[in-house]
């Protein structure tokens, strides 16, 4: 059954425009590392906020509405990815204007290493890029991303493990520690 348009109404949303204030520089750095340019990023985030903010009410009363939205923003590049939209590599220009900022943690982690992550990032098949982003920039635990992408923690595991291997035989890690 469809529902009828709903207009977005932060009004009847308490709380979400102290969720948006808090997340949106982590929900973007995250959606950096699952797209191709800081422009399809921005429209990810964008996206999923509006679907957030109609739908907050469950979102609000999710064990973890952080991780609930996680989830959203996953599913949403996976669905750009899958429309085959933005194949293009990222320009100079956007890898420099990302903000990796918990690419690594790790305080000696300098700009460039974040910047050659990003590059490196945009090369990989889309599982293994989403558990790699949600491990170096989210910061989870191979649990917690295998719940946030409803995925067995083996699986996390290998599809790091796939990543990892990958970037390491292309050479795409360079100075990056991972």
């Amino acid at each position: 059954m469809r529902r009828p348009w709903q207009e977005p109404s932060i009004e009847k949303a308490p709380g979400f425009e102290d969720f948006v204030r808090e997340r949106s520089p982590r929900l973007m750095s995250v959606a950096r590392g699952l797209s191709r340019s800081s422009a399809d990023a921005e429209d990810l985030v964008q996206d999923v906020l509006a679907k957030a903010l109609l739908k907050w009410d469950t979102v609000s009363r999710a064990d973890d509405p952080g991780a609930y939205v996680n989830r959203m923003l996953v599913n949403a590049a996976t669905s750009f990815w899958r429309r085959g939209a933005s194949r293009e590599s990222p320009t100079d220009s956007d890898i420099l204007g990302a903000r990796a900022d918990r690419a690594v943690d790790d305080a000696s982690t300098t700009l460039a290493e974040r910047d050659s992550l990003l590059r490196a990032l945009a090369t990989l098949k889309p599982k293994h890029r989403a558990v790699l982003v949600l491990r170096y920039y989210e910061g989870l635990d191979d649990h917690e991303i295998a719940a946030t992408l409803g995925m067995a923690h083996a699986t996390v595991r290998s599809n790091a493990a796939r990543g990892l291997a990958a970037l390491r035989k292309e050479g795409l890690l360079g100075g990056t520690r991972v």
